[in-house]
């Protein structure tokens, strides 16, 4: 838990706040370090300003999960596992996003987009390079879709049993 809170913080856990946290937690920093490096979802350096994650377990992979990603390479101009010269975008292949009835599934942030073959990949990507994914009509993340509040069911005319 604090690892996460220092990456939350930071963007990522360098040197420095890996002794910190082996300090705090009274343990040595290799222990530390051992764990940023065994799982995926710690760095050691910063993602870019906009983290693009694409699903690549077997059920999005047979749906078109690595030519998605390598549409989004293409369209946000930086390379799977990387971040982009410029520092807007970063762009990671990994397991399982938990969505896998929906997918080729892609993460923008916190933000999950079902269904993302290669036409509505490079959709996804204009929308985000114009900064206008999040209030696009096109899409609407999983999570937009929970807030989203339903119209109120129309109210019925009781009947009068009047006799």
């Amino acid at each position: 838990m604090v690892i996460h809170l220092v990456q939350d913080e930071l963007g990522s856990i360098d040197l420095e706040a890996c002794e910190w946290i082996a300090e705090k937690l009274e343990l040595q920093p290799i222990n530390i370090q051992e764990l940023i490096t065994f799982y995926p979802m710690l760095r050691e350096k910063p993602w870019g300003r906009k983290h693009v994650r694409v699903c690549r377990t077997l059920p999005c992979a047979l749906r078109g999960a690595y030519s998605t990603c390598q549409t989004l390479e293409k369209k946000l101009e930086v390379k799977e596992g990387h971040v982009r010269d410029d520092g807007e975008y970063s762009l990671e292949f990994m397991e399982c996003l938990a969505d896998c009835g929906e997918g080729p599934v892609v993460m923008v942030d916190e933000q999950t987009y079902e269904n993302i073959d290669c036409e509505k990949a490079e959709i996804l990507a204009d929308l985000l390079t114009k900064g206008k994914l999040e209030d696009s009509k096109e899409f609407e993340s999983y999570e937009q879709s929970l807030v989203t509040v339903p119209a109120s069911p129309k109210k019925s005319k009781s009947k009068s049993t009047k006799k």
